[in-house]
């Protein structure tokens, strides 16, 4: 059911999120201050208590949920500097292989611009649904049974082959960081923590003696609209591929169209 929530555009994921909190804190507030309050002989002395208690558990949550979105933020940064790396990886790679003699050259090329299709017309979408593209080993391993079969015959081509396998093992760790960050995302116990703190800290600012329903309500809101709009960054970010926010295949897109196509 969580899984499902990343692929909801985020123009309904964020008001949704938000609505949810702030209704859970309307009705939360009114039922605490008609049933629970009055038997609890609350008074007004006693929202300094209680008032320490809401900064104490405030202040544990935003902590927590603080380090999950810079985590989230930082893992999304993360992903996209991966694909920046295969797609230069990938780039330097087909100029180096433009100085082998035929017909081996044009046979990499061939390979690698079929890599190039294949990630952008069948893996990224694929990706976005949250599941890792397999097909791109074959592709991959063709590209190498060609590239290993070439003799250098001199000292030139010596170095430059050298420089193409180099350029040929970032790609592979680039593409290998990549698939595994379609499976990146926050553990179900942090979930936990983040929903569950969210209510926690919404009902603890319901235990309050307020003369004005209203003014308390007004306030009760507010916070549940910050904690939902944390929430929602979370949300939007946890997973690279997925959604609105998701990273796109424009990086490959971009090197096919201004390298690999033939120009007249």
């Amino acid at each position: 059911m969580l899984d499902a929530l990343f692929d909801i555009p985020l123009v309904i994921t964020g008001p949704a999120i938000i609505i949810i909190l702030c209704l859970y804190s309307v009705v939360g507030l009114l039922i605490v201050r008609r049933c629970i309050l009055p038997r609890l002989r609350v008074q007004i002395a006693d929202s300094e208590f209680g008032g320490a208690m809401l900064q104490a558990v405030m202040v544990f949550y935003g902590l927590a949920t603080a380090l999950i979105a810079v985590g989230v933020w930082q893992s999304y940064s993360d992903t996209s500097k991966i694909i920046s790396s295969e797609v230069t990886a990938i780039a330097a790679l087909y100029r180096d292989v433009g100085n082998y003699p035929e017909p081996l050259r044009s046979n990499l090329r061939y390979d690698l611009r079929t890599y190039v299709r294949y990630t952008i017309d069948e893996a990224w979408p694929m990706q976005r649904k949250g599941q890792v593209p397999v097909a791109g080993i074959a592709l991959v391993g063709e590209f190498q049974s060609h590239l290993a079969a070439f003799e250098p015959p001199s000292e030139s081509q010596k170095i430059l082959h050298a420089e193409t396998v180099r350029a040929y093992n970032n790609m592979l760790l680039a593409r290998r960081l990549r698939l595994d960050a379609v499976t990146t995302a926050l553990p179900t116990v942090m979930w936990i923590v983040v929903i569950a703190g969210a209510f926690i800290g919404l009902t603890s600012s319901f235990f309050f003696k307020v003369d004005d329903a209203r003014f308390q309500s007004i306030h009760a809101v507010l916070l549940s609209t910050f904690i939902g709009l944390v929430i929602f960054l979370i949300v939007a970010l946890d997973r690279p591929f997925r959604g609105d926010l998701g990273l796109t295949a424009a990086p490959y897109q971009l090197i096919y169209d201004q390298l690999m196509t033939p120009r007249d």
